[in-house]
């Protein structure tokens, strides 16, 4: 892994040398930061926890056209992906997260559309300094500095930032901005790695899953799935703003004489998600839900692929409007089991 320091005051110039290669940048509309691609000279501002969207959307959008077809039978017009995305500052629990669902994508059929974007990514992550309040990353597997999906790595030193390549496209990157970067020492090294451990230490939520995938089975019927989503709402917002969350529903649209087949997220909260057409649902209550969903990234999940599908970035805790928190009922298991 190779690394260079990048003075601060030489930001703006880095990141122009970016712009040309379709650009994507945490920007903030009122208090909500989501990935959008960087306007004409823009510098993104580094100072912030993390986005409320997470940057997911880039390789898998929310609503996505897969095709468009006439009436008459004319040749299907299937979009064509061939930009190259830059992805800077996305925080290293989101691109672990990527990581996690190119697992699904690539399982038993791969998702073209999916892993054509994923192919044309380059991630740039920022390490945490600043853990949010609801971070529990380190207890499921990730760190405040995981290079895990990574390209390159940008750590904060305070004057500089500390550039390290995790594979050849990060490499490519320290190449095309190299006019612009200094050579390290082991002084940079050091001192990266004395604030990653601080990192770490104010990171104050914590979960220990030793044994919750095998267990959760057996807690199929316990009360603790009806006291939990006592509260829930069923809007989604746990499932929508989650990094690892992958469901979506496919639709027909046409207008006139032309139609589109497209995709859109959806969630495992909504009602409607397991709706049969006879009108049977098998998880006809939120409690049922509820289930469903801790299930799937703490048993369903690890069975099928060997990894827990919750990076700990805290989002569904943060954004809950009943402040539901997963950790805590990650805590009822445990006792539960």
């Amino acid at each position: 892994m190779s690394a260079m320091l990048l003075n601060k005051e030489k930001w703006p110039e880095f990141v122009g040398k970016l712009a040309g290669k379709n650009l994507w940048v945490p920007r903030a509309d009122g208090d909500v930061i989501s990935f959008a691609p960087a306007a004409e000279g823009e510098a993104p501002d580094l100072e912030y926890s993390n986005s409320r969207v997470p940057p997911k959307q880039a390789v898998f959008p929310q609503t996505e056209t897969l095709f468009r077809f006439k009436v008459e039978g004319e040749d299907l017009e299937v979009p064509q992906i061939e930009d190259q995305i830059v992805l800077l500052g996305v925080r290293p629990c989101d691109a672990r997260a990527m990581t996690i669902i190119d697992k699904l994508f690539s399982w038993d059929e791969n998702d073209p559309y999916y892993l054509k974007r994923r192919e044309m990514v380059t991630m740039i992550g920022l390490a945490c300094t600043e853990p949010g309040l609801n971070c529990f990353c380190t207890s499921v597997g990730g760190s405040p500095a995981s290079t895990d999906g990574l390209d390159l790595l940008i750590v904060d030193l305070g004057e500089n930032y500390l550039l390290e390549a995790v594979t050849e496209k990060g490499e490519a990157v320290l190449k095309d901005t190299a006019d612009l970067l200094d050579e390290t020492t082991d002084d940079p090294i050091q001192q990266k790695e004395k604030i990653i451990k601080e990192a770490e230490q104010k990171i104050k939520r914590s979960v220990d899953p030793e044994g919750v995938p095998e267990g959760l089975p057996r807690l199929w019927e316990d009360p603790l799935w009806q006291r939990v989503s006592a509260s829930c709402l069923g809007c989604g917002t746990c499932t929508f703003l989650c990094p690892t969350c992958h469901c979506f529903d496919i639709q027909d649209e046409t207008e006139g004489f032309e139609s589109r087949r497209c995709r859109t997220w959806d969630s495992c909260m909504f009602e409607e998600y397991t709706l049969h057409t006879s009108g049977h649902n098998p998880r006809a209550t939120r409690r049922e839900r509820t289930r469903n969903r801790i299930n799937h990234k703490y048993s369903y999940y690890v069975d099928k692929f060997d990894v827990i599908a919750c990076v700990g970035c805290g989002r569904c805790i943060n954004l809950c409007p009943v402040n539901i928190d997963i950790v805590n009922i990650l805590g009822q298991v445990k006792e539960a089991l």
